[in-house]
């Protein structure tokens, strides 16, 4: 898995895209917290669930149809998540937690087909270093993490949300 900062990134960078007339501050925080949701799923490891179980880690909560199910229950829940619009970015925000964890080189890739297959898959190309769970983090190996998520998912990212963020305004100065 990326560090649960990097999740946070996803749907940040989307938000400002996006601009605040449709993505408020609120539902931008709230899709960095979908994001980083799915890696609550360690807590299993203390009640005896394993990590290659349905509900272990990167299993069912790391999945695109766990992230719907999820933005549906908050859409029926909080009024500021009730548009099309809203309900998709916080659907995006908590699947894209499954994506960016099937770019990472180790553990067993996320179940993000599950119901329909419990398999665990990553993508053609897996150039993340999987991050350490727990106080690993705080190692050498947690450091290398770090760096190849700040190279290849944070920079690109930031970069696409700055290059959205001006092409947006550019538009919206045209429009006016």
């Amino acid at each position: 898995m990326p560090t649960i900062m990097t999740h946070a990134i996803v749907p940040l960078a989307m938000a400002a895209v996006a601009g605040r007339a449709r993505i408020s501050p609120r539902l931008a925080l709230a899709g960095a917290g979908l994001a980083m949701l799915p890696d609550a799923d360690v807590i299993g490891f203390a009640f005896g669930i394993e990590y290659a179980d349905t509900w272990g880690h990167r299993g069912a909560t790391h999945a695109v149809a766990f992230a719907v199910a999820v933005a549906g229950a908050i859409a029926l829940l909080w009024h500021e998540a009730r548009s099309i619009g809203a309900f998709l970015f916080l659907a995006v925000a908590m699947a894209s937690h499954g994506v960016l964890d099937a770019f990472t080189s180790g553990g067993l890739g996320p179940a993000l087909w599950w119901p329909a297959s419990d398999a665990r898959i990553f993508a053609p190309v897996t150039p993340i270093r999987v991050s350490p769970i727990g106080a690993g983090f705080f190692s050498h190996r947690g450091l290398l993490t770090l760096q190849s998520e700040l190279l290849l998912v944070w920079l690109p990212v930031c970069a696409l949300a700055v290059a959205g963020v001006l092409i947006r305004r550019g538009m919206q100065r045209t429009a006016s």
